[in-house]
């Protein structure tokens, strides 16, 4: 549908003032609930997008917001910290979501309509505007994606359609977010279509097996953030280049101060498998904004496995940490294990070794195999200069020369013996290093996520993250 607005009528010169349909209107708010968006915590995917606008346009200030009823709620905002709402008056954000193209204001000052908006005629002074609105497939238009100067200034018009695909991003965004808060409400309804799913599922299988290696990119966090404190550092390689890995992995944001992080295996490859996969990673994600306890998180994604048509039989396997700063800058560490390996938490050793203990909290089961699943937490701090070190089973089940699987002793002891630094990044490098000496190399996909507390008296900056991304077939190991 395409929403209606009238304009007043306007003096010679004036840019007429759009006046919203009012049933057009209230179809376009019930749009706004129906992606219940409004009053979210931040979400990082939506503040690089407000962060890629103002370094694409060098501009101070770039948002992305969501229009109300009575206000203009910001999503994220670049440069213009501490404001998460204003009031919806004309001229700017609540004039742009009444055009289906973007508008474009070279200098507000010589606007009639934007000229006495408050981000203009206030303290801020903004002189350039310029908006694309978030458009549904239905024709709503939610908000905007905007960027603002305090000088006059023209853009292009493929500035303007640059614009117009950032807000096409932001809707992507949103529509991974929906499917993922409509797995966790509407489990009953999906029961229903099962065997139709199924079918489609069935069908859909060749025609991803092809996209393999682009759908592998998109199960995976672009990068991983910059935490304060934290060094950050990640690893995966795939066993084929002809199949889509089941690992993941993610760091993301819960609160003003909480950071949570997860890795994961499902059971399998392929089509069925990249669809768990992205499944578990966007419930683990939304699960955690609604709690972040661990054992919850978990046990929201062991029903939505059992539920989802999409998932079929397929379980995982998962740790889901939750990290809350300290004083004295460390952090308090919550694990949740869903049937996984253990994670390894490191620290020197006065004898010079390093001091290794599996964190392996007892009686957690695989996530999606059981309705009434049980998941185990542990709770320890880890300190500067310690480290935490995940991984998937590709890792314990490599091959050495010997023929014998590595096993989780075999790591336990390759970790008690390092003699580098036990930073994140040195971790994840030692065992791409170790993988890499085995005969045959990995023989499973390996996910590697390894997190480091910063020692002020040796790494001052406040936080560092470093990627370190693979894919690829066996016979080629190594780092991007």
């Amino acid at each position: 549908m395409t929403q209606q607005a009238s304009a007043a009528h306007p003096a010679p010169g004036r840019r007429p003032e759009m006046v919203p349909d009012p049933r057009a209107e209230a179809a376009r708010i019930a749009a706004v609930r129906r992606y219940d968006i409004l009053d979210t915590p931040p979400d990082g995917a939506f503040d690089r997008v407000a962060a890629m606008a103002a370094r694409l346009f060098d501009v101070p200030v770039a948002t992305v917001t969501i229009v109300d009823t009575d206000r203009i709620w910001f999503k994220a905002a670049h440069g213009l910290e501490g404001v998460k709402e204003i009031g919806r008056d004309p001229g700017l954000c609540g004039s742009a979501i009444l055009r289906d193209d973007a508008l474009v204001i070279p200098d507000t000052l010589h606007d009639p309509v934007a000229a006495n908006n408050p981000l203009v005629a206030g303290e801020m002074g903004v002189r350039f505007y310029a908006a694309a609105p978030i458009i549904t497939p239905d024709g709503h238009r939610l908000g905007t994606v905007n960027v603002l100067d305090t000088k006059p200034r023209s853009i292009t018009e493929d500035d303007t359609a640059t614009l117009a695909d950032l807000a096409a991003i932001v809707l992507d965004e949103m529509e991974l977010r929906l499917s993922a808060l409509r797995a966790l409400r509407n489990e009953q309804e999906r029961r229903e279509v099962e065997r139709a799913a199924r079918e489609q599922v069935e069908k859909d299988k060749a025609a991803i097996a092809a996209f393999a290696s682009t759908l592998q990119r998109t199960l995976l966090p672009p990068a991983l953030p910059v935490v304060p404190g934290l060094e950050l550092a990640c690893h995966y390689h795939t066993a084929s280049v002809h199949d889509v890995g089941g690992d993941f992995y993610d760091v993301f944001p819960v609160d003003g101060s909480r950071w949570a992080f997860f890795l994961g295996d499902v059971c399998g490859k392929g089509p069925e498998a990249a669809t768990v996969t992205a499944l578990a990673r966007h419930t683990l994600r939304v699960a955690a904004q609604i709690d972040p306890d661990p054992v919850t998180v978990l046990r929201t994604l062991n029903t939505v496995l059992l539920t989802d048509v999409t998932a079929g039989s397929r379980f995982c396997t998962a740790l889901f940490g939750l990290l809350a700063p300290q004083e004295d800058g460390g952090f308090t560490v919550t694990v949740a294990t869903g049937g996984h390996p253990p994670a390894y938490h490191v620290r020197p050793d006065d004898s010079g070794a390093v001091w290794v203990k599996a964190v392996r909290p007892k009686g957690g089961m695989l996530i999606g195999a059981f309705p009434q699943a049980s998941f185990a937490h542990a709770t320890f701090l880890l300190a500067p200069g310690e480290g935490l070190f995940l991984y998937t089973d590709g890792l314990t089940e490599a091959r050495t020369t010997q023929g014998a699987m590595l096993g989780e002793d075999g790591l336990t002891g390759f970790l008690h013996q390092r003699t580098g630094p036990l930073t994140a990044t040195a971790l994840v490098e030692d065992a791409v290093t170790l993988l890499a000496s085995m005969p045959d190399g990995a023989g499973d996909d390996v996910a590697l996520l390894a997190l480091s507390v910063s020692d002020p008296e040796t790494a001052p900056d406040a936080g560092v993250a470093a990627t370190a991304h693979t894919t690829a077939a066996p016979e080629h190991f190594g780092q991007e």
